[in-house]
């Protein structure tokens, strides 16, 4: 399915359950209702904003459709606009205060009389006569507030309630309002020609609605699908023509990408400059079932911090919370979907897209459609490829915080633009990690920042997903193997000799620590980029100091049982050595090296004091604390 026919498909859903506005709306953010007397003047106004809220968003409200309004004339939405359409004022920048906005106010006016000309409604000639009376001299204290500035306004006349009586009914709600919206969204659809979307004949949109909620995107919206240039077009076809979306498609799939998108919502992520939503196919497993499956991929994708638990949580919630743990680690541990929930199918189709902002567009940066029981283990895959001793991460890695370790300074705004994309779809597919992401993490290592549990977790991924990958593309299918990944903990028996050479900057690092004590650059400061890279240049270098700071540690009586242990540990790293180090180290040689450096330096190792020991059966070195 493609990803306007799936999102299309998803709107159904959400109109089904009453989430989304019918054909021809959508829904905004209202602030306030302005109720109008029959004569035309003010009643009284009312504020809709949320009054629980510290910042006081608007009510999100179903109303006549909005439209991009690109250009510097005015055009005014139906029967509902900011205070700069419906009373002709707004806030100015500068000052803070009120500001006319006289051509904003001709233009809603001039639409409405159009529109409404000939109506009998109550409700509408209400609203006419308030265009008639209005001046924005009237805006004075006792019936408006400067909160209401900038504020989408909607109206209602005064009386007028709701057949179920509750609340009043909107001016947008009256059967008469209704009916003119109809013929208006008929007068102005297109040709009618076979929908891409749909297969079926039927009025092609012009323009295709806007997008918001996306990161980075202009606030007011942003497209995914137009022509707005000469070089976009062919055949003489103009804007939508040149890819025909029925206008029914076209609101179906911006409506249900602009529920997904809006705040709140529980069915998107951000991962670097990526907004990710992802939803679930509700025709197969129901309702319920599908409402479980998202709460389950939006752990998945966005694993919660063990770190960030709210001791005001409510109960349901902390055991909502808790459930989702639980469920996260029977994936960790590789079970299937069914035997984690056995309610839900494992061949439920799932959807994943991340849009990303590109000046007034959008760029689609990944779309995978997939089952739930492939979703659940290619993340499972995932997470095992990213394990790592000692742990990386308390639970489990985002995709956002493998993206940080790659960024200078850790800042999301430093993420290399189109890396998040292809970490995705890799993470998804199980394909190998992007190059970029082992290059990226190496970059910010060689530029002294720490070698910490996540960046070298990185390295280790890429390695080990590229080792399982090539040995199945080589064996066949009747003697396939899956390949054992040596890489999570330290293991000595490793003959690499990029990892051994990591292991054995450690010790040094470590010999040059106890013999000195803390300095202010280590020969990590100084060396590691190039030990990592061109070792043959650097080791021997580094072994001639360890000799000095190995005579140091001799001469004193407390830590000279610690120079032998360090003798004995250098010797059995170097012993399977090649004779001569290799003069440059590959990529994937210099992510072993870091693997090799991070399991030695935290593995355990003897205190200054300690006499030298038996090795431990389980690391190989004395007992003592980890190092810092």
């Amino acid at each position: 399915m493609t990803m306007l026919a799936a999102l299309n498909f998803h709107y159904d859903r959400l109109a089904d359950k009453g989430e989304a506005p019918p054909f021809g709306y959508s829904t905004e953010g209202i602030g306030f209702v302005i109720t109008l007397n029959a004569d035309g003047t003010v009643a009284g106004t009312t504020d809709l904003r949320d009054p629980t809220s510290k910042k006081r968003p608007p009510r999100p409200m179903a109303v006549p459709q909005s439209f991009k309004r690109p250009g510097v004339t005015p055009r005014s939405f139906f029967l509902w606009d900011n205070t700069k359409f419906t009373l002709g004022l707004g806030g100015d920048k500068a000052t803070g205060e009120a500001a006319r906005f006289d051509a904003h106010f001709a233009a809603f006016r001039e639409r409405h009389e159009k529109s409404l000309d000939g109506t009998d409604d109550p409700g509408l000639l209400a609203l006419l006569n308030f265009l008639a009376w209005w001046t924005h001299e009237r805006f004075v204290p006792d019936l408006f507030t400067a909160s209401m500035l900038d504020q989408n306004i909607v109206f209602a006349l005064d009386g007028d309630r709701r057949e179920e009586g509750q609340g009043p009914r909107f001016l947008h709600d009256r059967p008469a309002a209704r009916l003119i919206w109809q013929r208006e969204l008929a007068a102005a659809a297109g040709a009618r020609q076979t929908c891409l979307v749909t297969g079926e004949t039927a009025p092609i949109a012009r323009l295709h609605p806007s997008i918001k909620g996306v990161w980075g995107a202009q606030s007011s919206g942003a497209s995914l699908v137009s022509f707005n240039l000469d070089a976009f077009e062919s055949y003489g076809k103009s804007q939508g023509d040149n890819a025909p979306v029925s206008e029914a498609a076209a609101f179906g799939y911006g409506t249900a990408l602009n529920t997904l998108l809006a705040r709140g919502s529980r069915n998107r992520v951000q991962i670097g400059d990526s907004s990710v939503v992802f939803w679930a196919d509700a025709s197969r497993c129901g309702e319920a079932a599908a409402k479980r499956i998202e709460q389950l991929a939006a752990g998945l994708i966005d694993p919660p911090r063990y770190d960030d638990e709210d001791e005001d949580e409510a109960p349901e919630d902390r055991e909502e919370a808790a459930r989702l743990r639980h469920s996260l680690e029977q994936v960790a541990a590789g079970r299937p979907v069914q035997d984690i929930t056995p309610e839900l199918d494992p061949a439920t189709r799932f959807y994943v897209l991340g849009l990303a902002p590109n000046a007034a567009r959008l760029s689609v940066r990944f779309w995978h459609e997939t089952t739930l029981g492939s979703f659940v283990e290619a993340i499972h895959d995932h997470w095992q490829d990213m394990q790592i001793e000692p742990r990386a991460w308390r639970g489990q890695p985002a995709a956002w915080a493998l993206l940080r370790e790659t960024a200078v300074l850790r800042k999301a705004e430093n993420i290399q633009p189109l890396l998040e994309g292809e970490l995705m779809r890799s993470i998804l597919t199980g394909t190998r990690y992007p190059r970029s992401l082992l290059a990226a993490t190496l970059l910010r290592i060689r530029a002294g920042e720490e070698v910490n549990g996540p960046r070298a977790a990185i390295c280790k991924a890429c390695l080990a997903r590229d080792k399982r990958i090539g040995r199945l593309e080589k064996q066949s299918e009747d003697t396939l193997e899956i390949p054992e990944d040596k890489l999570v903990s330290l293991d000595r028996t490793e003959i690499d000799p990029a990892y051994r050479l990591g292991r054995l900057f450690a010790v040094l690092e470590n010999v040059q620590r106890s013999a000195l004590g803390k300095l202010n650059a280590s020969i990590r400061d100084r060396y590691f980029g190039a030990a990592s890279a061109t070792p043959a240049s650097v080791f021997p270098l580094l072994l001639r100091g360890a000799n000095h700071h190995l005579s140091v540690l001799r001469r004193k009586t407390d830590t000279g049982g610690l120079a032998v242990w360090f003798e004995r540990e250098v010797g059995e790293i170097v012993d399977a050595l090649p004779m001569s180090l290799p003069r440059h180290l590959r990529l994937e040689d210099q992510g072993r090296f870091v693997v090799g450096y991070y399991h030695q330096r935290n593995a355990r190792k003897a205190e200054a004091g300690d006499q030298p020991a038996e090795p431990n059966p389980d690391s190989g070195q004395p007992a003592a604390a980890r190092e810092d």
